[in-house]
């Protein structure tokens, strides 16, 4: 057991990989949840062979036990998964999105009856037909125990900010339920080739780029007015929204763009309706994401099973955090958001 009296790590005991790493913030077992846990279910492969979207599915997203085995190491108590790769935007045909989705969320229902005390799913949703996609996470959420949904940052190039998506989002405010955002590499900004540059550009700068445009767009274009109890994360630190957000400030809130829609100064959205998770790596860069936003608007995520570094310790030993902020960003607010059962 890991053991937090003054919010730092105790050294890990040497017999201790085969057991379930315990997080504590003076005196206090904490319950850890993750935002953002990639996963996939085979049996899709089923429904998508011989059409337009066929792949393979396969690769570490795959639902294993080991899957727990690695959340008991790096201390994890609950892991939100979604399917987050969004190939199935490119399904032209009603019938088949609706099979693949269907397929997918009754594969994690399964999944989390199996562990219900680990995990929690979001539907990842057929966005390409909003009224459709409503309809889906209807299910997902009042049938199956889904607690949200996962979008990406664009559908088929076009960003999901106007009233033709409208129906997606009265469903995900009428059932009150949160949406992750995972980008794609921003391939509905930038042109072809332009990130195809040593460093894997395409996630290191098309992902913050991507979600950063959804955001500003949601708040521009006025979404998060037309639906002012929508919720929405951003992964990877919410972009670059929060990194250089005294512009949008700036350009919609008096400083000359006249073609702005929202109807509250944008920090209002930021510090309200928007969320981020922890992927910042770095304590300055945690600490100006909670100076941005609040620790009430910023969760812990991992990438998990992708290989990217933890950031939990550097949520324990951040020195601009107090104990409660630490407990909300760690789970607290996820427990909140997602109706999570909050004993451990």
């Amino acid at each position: 057991m890991i053991g937090l009296a003054s919010g730092l790590l105790a050294a890990r005991p040497a017999a201790w990989a085969q057991e379930r790493k315990e997080i504590w913030i003076a005196g206090k077992r904490i319950k850890t949840v993750d935002i953002h846990a990639h996963a996939s279910i085979k049996e899709v492969e089923e429904v998508i062979r011989g059409t337009n979207v066929e792949r393979t599915i396969g690769g570490p997203r795959l639902l294993e036990p080991s899957r727990i085995t690695m959340m008991d190491e790096w201390g994890i108590d609950v892991s939100v998964i979604s399917a987050n790769q969004y190939w199935w935007y490119l399904a032209e045909d009603r019938g088949l999105a609706s099979e693949i989705i269907r397929i997918q969320d009754e594969g994690f229902a399964d999944w989390c009856n199996r562990y219900p005390d680990r995990f929690v799913a979001l539907s990842s949703v057929a966005l390409q037909f909003p009224d459709l996609a409503a309809d889906q996470l209807d299910y997902a959420v009042n049938r199956l125990g889904a607690r949200g949904a996962s979008i990406a940052g664009h559908v088929n190039g076009e960003a999901p900010a106007s009233e033709a998506y409208d129906p997606f989002w009265a469903k995900c405010e009428e059932l009150d339920v949160p949406v992750f955002v995972h980008p794609a590499g921003a391939r509905n900004i930038v042109m072809e080739g332009a990130l195809d540059f040593p460093g894997d550009l395409g996630n290191i700068v098309g992902n913050p780029l991507e979600t950063g445009f959804l955001l500003t767009r949601m708040i521009f274009d006025g979404t998060f007015d037309r639906f002012p109890n929508l919720k929405i994360c951003g992964a990877h630190g919410g972009g670059y929204l929060p990194s250089y957000f005294g512009r949008t400030e700036v350009a919609c809130n008096g400083g000359g763009a006249e073609d702005c829609r929202n109807l509250k100064p944008p920090r209002e959205y930021l510090r309200t309706q928007v969320f981020a998770d922890s992927m910042v790596f770095s304590d300055e860069g945690l600490r100006h994401l909670v100076a941005e936003m609040g620790a009430s608007q910023v969760v812990y995520g991992t990438d998990m099973p992708l290989g990217w570094p933890d950031t939990m310790h550097l949520i324990i030993e951040s020195p601009h955090l107090n104990n409660a902020e630490k407990e909300a960003i760690l789970g607290g607010n996820l427990i909140r958001l997602l109706r999570i059962d909050r004993t451990i």
